[in-house]
């Protein structure tokens, strides 16, 4: 498991660990990290030249003595500080008796031009500017410095997270680094797990200077499974299994205007591992022509026999004719339930509320965006804060898709967020596949945010697998899924 840790909790379990070890052995830890990391990035450290953007925190620290070791090693090192009165004593001490330079990057004009001459001849940019405790955007000269490291062509750097992002909620309010790789220490933080902030972090690497004992006092703010913590939870059949021990997923889905969106529903849940699949509704015929093993029936629901979850929402429509009574039946049932796309529309937040077994919401950022009565922008601006706000309104398990697809449970406890995925899954009918994939698991028997994550993390393998680099429909993804699930069993 890849966990992410609040800012403050951090912060508490850095001064619990540096009352423990000598004074500066934190630094020096995360300094020799960060060297031994912008080394691996260069390939050849002697004769390089490197640009240290130095604030006045820790940061700014971190890279001074960063730079000093790979000035040791023959790289010719310049810090343009950007507070010089506050730049880390001990660091600018070290980085000048391993003959480094420094120059002014706080002004204007002849001084701000030789800091953007500095940066602009840079093989490496380290970004030291502000640390994890920085709020909203870059100041003016920082954000020129920032646009003249892109512009460059030189590996960015960033130390601990890029400067300009929310190290808490992944936002980015105005100017920002945007970083080749990040080397973050300790722990990882939100804003690197998260868009819009982990589009700016670049690859990470994690440093380890001593922190889990301190941190395991404190809950992870965000979590992302890894192979081995999905292997873990996929529901295997046994010697003894049949289709109802797999799980019998009831799919309400499709209408005479989309039949494909029950067609792709029932395929996420076939290929996802349902035992069977009931369908109920009026794409029956389209069903059982592309699956003739499902189980389909006009409804009502209450007749349709046995399910151990539903699925309901893909393609109902505006909700005419019986849709919005299958809905309510759906919702009425003492069996956990998915709901998705016009489903989300047309269900009553009331009943949703009021129901005792799990259920999973699954929205795009329009339809949070209408859910919470907000700008789309804004939900996808503040994704954890969207996320936490739905799953706390509607009592219920909410996965938020999108660029960071994330599983926020009523609870108010860890967000859960998905490391797989590609754009190319960006296309019409992928959601319809991860909700039959996430209600299989759920039927299956797993609990509705394991069901979230598990599906997410499947359904974006299966983008991956299915696209090598080029373009896919979301059958291509629903077909894919068997080799996501051996992908993920063979670690």
């Amino acid at each position: 498991m890849r966990t992410a840790y609040h800012v403050e909790d951090v912060r508490a379990a850095e001064r619990a660990l540096m009352a423990r070890v000598p004074e500066g052995a934190l630094m020096r830890r995360a300094a020799a990290g960060l060297a031994v990391a912008c080394g691996q990035l260069l390939g050849k450290v002697y004769g390089a030249r490197v640009a240290l953007l130095v604030g006045s925190g820790d940061n700014g620290g971190d890279a001074l003595y960063a730079g000093a070791r790979l000035a040791r090693r023959g790289a010719g090192v310049t810090a343009v500080l950007l507070s010089p009165e506050r730049a880390h004593g001990g660091g600018l001490a070290a980085l000048r008796g391993a003959g480094g330079r420094v120059v002014d990057g706080s002004g204007v004009g002849a001084a701000l031009g030789a800091a953007m001459g500095v940066v602009s001849r840079a093989d490496l940019v380290v970004d030291g500017i502000v640390g994890i405790g920085g709020k909203g955007g870059l100041r003016p000269g920082a954000a020129e410095l920032a646009r003249a490291a892109e512009a460059s062509g030189a590996l960015v750097v960033a130390v601990d997270l890029p400067s300009g992002v929310d190290a808490d909620t992944g936002e980015v309010r105005g100017a920002a680094v945007r970083a080749d790789a990040t080397v973050t220490f300790g722990t990882y933080k939100p804003g690197l797990l998260v868009d819009p902030a982990r589009e700016y972090a670049g690859a990470l690497r994690l440093v380890d200077i001593g922190l889990d004992g301190e941190l395991s006092a404190y809950a992870p703010a965000v979590e992302a499974l890894q192979y081995v913590d999905v292997e873990r939870l996929l529901p295997v059949p046994g010697a003894e299994s049949d289709k109802y021990r797999r799980g019998v997923l009831g799919v309400v889905a499709g209408s005479a205007r989309y039949p494909g969106a029950a067609v792709l529903t029932v395929a996420g849940a076939l290929r996802g591992g349902a035992g069977a699949v009931r369908y109920v509704g009026p794409a029956a015929d389209a069903v059982i022509a592309r699956f003739p093993e499902a189980l389909v029936s006009a409804g009502p629901v209450p007749e349709a026999g046995r399910v151990q979850a539903w699925v309901v929402g893909p393609g109902l429509g505006d909700g005419h004719g019986d849709a919005g009574e299958r809905l309510r039946d759906v919702v009425a049932t003492e069996v956990p339930v998915l709901i998705d796309a016009d489903g989300l529309r047309l269900a009553d937040a009331s009943a949703v509320r009021k129901r005792g077994a799990p259920t999973l919401l699954t929205p795009h950022a329009g339809e949070a965006a209408a859910l919470l009565g907000v700008g789309r922008a804004e939900v996808e601006a503040a994704r954890l804060d969207a996320v936490r706000e739905l799953a706390g309104r509607y009592a219920a398990t909410v996965l938020l898709k999108g660029s960071t697809t994330l599983v926020a449970g009523a609870d108010g406890g860890v967000v859960r967020v998905n490391p797989t995925g590609t754009a190319w899954l960006a296309t019409a009918g992928s959601g319809d596949v991860l909700s039959g994939l996430a209600g299989a698991l759920l039927a299956a028997g797993l609990g509705a945010r394991d069901a979230g994550a598990v599906g997410a993390f499947l359904h974006g393998l299966a983008g991956r697998l299915a696209a090598e680099g080029a373009p896919v429909g979301a059958r291509d993804v629903a077909e894919a899924l068997p080799a996501a699930w051996r992908d993920v069993r063979r670690g």
